[in-house]
């Protein structure tokens, strides 16, 4: 088998892809943009991928792919339809980095609520060093305990966040944005509802045309103006000027976001503008890249070429 893997980088250089090497004959590119991915892919059988674009303008003169791996759950950037038409299959990475996300859920969340920003730079600065008393305490803050935690997206992740809120003592509610969840085990309530009771509420859902923008001006305004915003999903289920808006008119208290609506972020986002580091902080879309994460998203990929060797299914999403 012929495999192209065409963004060896975005699981990191520190994490090996050799295994990857015992199912065929690899050709390994550190990174690939759309205009380089039909070239690339032109005598491919498996193609590995992430964020590169692959559809009928990049895979048409690949006349002998068969599957399409995804170093990553999500496969937005696939054009599924056009798999389907051409019996190209297509295999994701389920549930490889759910403990990574869910921790660093609550690492955003902490750092906002715990004005953590603010309390380093106090001791380092040597204002502490300075005062008379053992502790300070200027800027207040309040436990997780006894609030209300909201989570749209309950899937592994969400679910994950949802023990993990449980156990620092909050109640958790939650929004099936499809009306099709399963989850029993915690309160569903309606969007109104949600936004209005959550304290902390963090986004764990997909990318589709009825979450794009889910989080905008409206609801913004909905949610209490002590309620922090957790974005760990996709960037473009958060409208990001109306995220700026909110946090500059005080509609809520604070956001911690993973993922903006381009990544990288662009200058001309406007919460790149927003340098109040105990408001809003912005990582650059790594919740899910532990080492551990990483290693088992390669591990995983493995062994969906495996089974699709084997003439089996494995994490197949168009069947």
């Amino acid at each position: 088998m012929k495999i192209v893997i065409l963004e060896r980088n975005s699981v990191g250089t520190d994490v090996s892809i050799d295994e990857l090497g015992k199912y065929g004959d690899l050709t390994v590119y550190a990174n690939t943009v759309a205009e380089e991915a039909a070239e690339r892919v032109k005598d491919a059988e498996i193609i590995v991928a992430n964020k590169v674009p692959l559809n009928e303008s990049t895979l048409k003169d690949a006349k002998d792919v068969k599957l399409i791996c995804e170093f990553a759950t999500g496969y937005d950037n696939v054009d599924i339809a056009y798999c389907a038409r051409r019996g190209i299959k297509v295999a994701n990475v389920v549930n490889y980095s759910t403990d990574a996300v869910a921790q660093h859920t609550f690492a955003l969340c902490l750092y906002v609520l715990e004005k953590l920003k603010h309390y380093d730079n106090y001791v380092k600065s040597g204002e502490y060093a300075a005062q008379s008393r053992f502790s300070n305490f200027d800027i207040p803050f309040t436990e997780l305990a006894g609030k209300t935690w909201g989570i749209i997206g309950m899937g592994n992740i969400g679910r994950k966040v949802a023990e993990i809120a449980k156990a620092f003592g909050c109640r958790v509610i939650f929004y099936s944005v499809t009306g099709k969840s399963s989850c029993t085990e915690y309160e569903r309530v309606d969007f109104d509802t949600l936004l209005a009771e959550s304290d902390f509420l963090s986004l764990h859902c997909p990318l589709s045309d009825i979450t794009r923008n889910l989080i905008n001006i409206d609801a913004l305004k909905k949610m209490k103006e002590t309620a922090i915003l957790i974005n760990v999903a996709r960037g473009p289920v958060v409208n990001d000027g109306d995220l700026y808006t909110a946090l500059t008119e005080g509609y809520i208290a604070g956001a911690g976001l993973d993922v903006t609506s381009t990544e990288p972020m662009k200058n001309s986002n406007p919460l790149s503008q927003f340098m109040d580091s105990n408001r809003l902080i912005i990582t650059p879309h790594l919740a899910w890249a532990s080492i551990e994460a990483r290693t088992r998203c390669v591990l995983e990929t493995g062994k969906n070429i495996e089974a699709f060797l084997r003439g089996e299914d494995r994490n197949i999403v168009n069947k």
